[in-house]
């Protein structure tokens, strides 16, 4: 992939590599990668670790300059067989390329929020990264996003650029307050937030010591019998920002996150995956299919954005990791 980019565009400044499903910004790119000096060998990207091998995630999209280019595929003509070999053993072709770069000398520039390996609808908006929040940042990518988000993104962009000079780059929070935050309720019908942190269920409680159980509040063990005894269980936890229900499982989370429309799948490599609800089960003894719905506490949602607002005075190099 490396060779044959050089052999097709071999006086390009910069290669960026991404996937199908991921949302490039651009705009937002190009501002980055001017930045830096590309005459220098650059590998940016999004970090992750397989074993001891330090890499940028594929999906999450990177950038290789020209320097960098002409070295690691020079390195990987000479070494063909050992490579072949390597791949064949290892899974993820982006770590196979870190390796081949750090071989070289070629370390990787972690670009982290700029390039995210979650979707909008998956990112949870205040995690923190090597002491990095994307709230204050300028947001470059998005994997795994939907035909939905591909096509929302793309109008909020052509709606910010009209508005806005050509270099003023918009940051995860303008994303957030110009189109995330519309679509937060406190009631959503047939919506999943994906809230993953804790479970109030007959399943989940009885799993549960007595010591753990008398710990539990009144509102947290009603919690599985309504959506709005869910809500209320939310509310009784002052963290707790966002909840999902299906009849009999209430699920509450201080993280906050968009979510998707109940019939929406969960998306492979994020975050949350693997513990996303599916509400296509349907009730034991009875034909009738539970559609989850969620809801947000919209006080706090609205302390969340005035803290993480607050939190940008302190952000050093204009909201871009240089």
């Amino acid at each position: 992939m490396v060779d044959r980019a050089l052999q097709r565009r071999p006086d390009a400044k910069w290669y960026v590599f991404i996937e199908a499903d991921t949302y490039m910004i651009w705009q937002n790119m190009l501002e980055y990668l001017s930045k830096f000096d590309d005459k220098q060998p650059y590998y940016i990207g999004k970090h992750m670790y397989i074993g001891e091998v330090l890499f940028a995630h594929g999906g999450s999209g990177f950038a290789l300059s020209n320097p960098a280019m002409r070295k690691v595929a020079s390195y990987w003509r000479a070494h063909l067989e050992e490579f072949d070999h390597y791949t064949r053993d290892e899974w993820a072709g982006d770590m196979v390329l870190g390796k081949a770069l750090k071989d070289v000398g070629i370390g990787l520039f972690p670009a982290f929020p700029h390039l995210q390996g979650d979707s909008m609808s998956t990112l949870d908006w205040n995690v923190s990264k090597l002491d990095r929040q994307p709230w204050c940042f300028a947001p470059i990518t998005f994997h795994h996003a939907s035909k939905a988000e591909f096509d929302l993104m793309w109008q909020f962009e052509q709606k910010w650029h009209r508005s806005h000079s050509e270099r003023d780059a918009f940051r995860f929070r303008d994303v957030f307050k110009g189109l995330v935050y519309h679509y937060l309720q406190p009631n959503r019908p047939n919506w999943d937030s994906i809230s993953t942190e804790i479970e109030y269920s007959d399943e989940s409680l009885g799993k549960l010591s007595d010591e753990e159980r008398s710990r539990l509040s009144p509102a947290e063990r009603q919690a599985p019998s309504s959506f709005k005894k869910c809500q209320v269980a939310c509310e009784s936890r002052p963290a707790c920002i966002q909840f999902s229900y299906t009849p009999g499982r209430c699920s509450t989370s201080k993280e906050l996150r968009l979510g998707y429309a109940a019939e929406s799948q969960c998306s492979e490599y994020s975050s949350a995956a693997g513990r996303c609800m599916d509400p296509g089960v349907k009730e034991k003894g009875t034909d009738a299919t539970p559609v989850v719905q969620s809801g947000w506490i919209m006080e706090r949602v609205s302390s969340y954005m005035q803290d993480l607002d607050r939190s940008c005075d302190g952000v050093t190099g204009n909201g871009w990791v240089t």
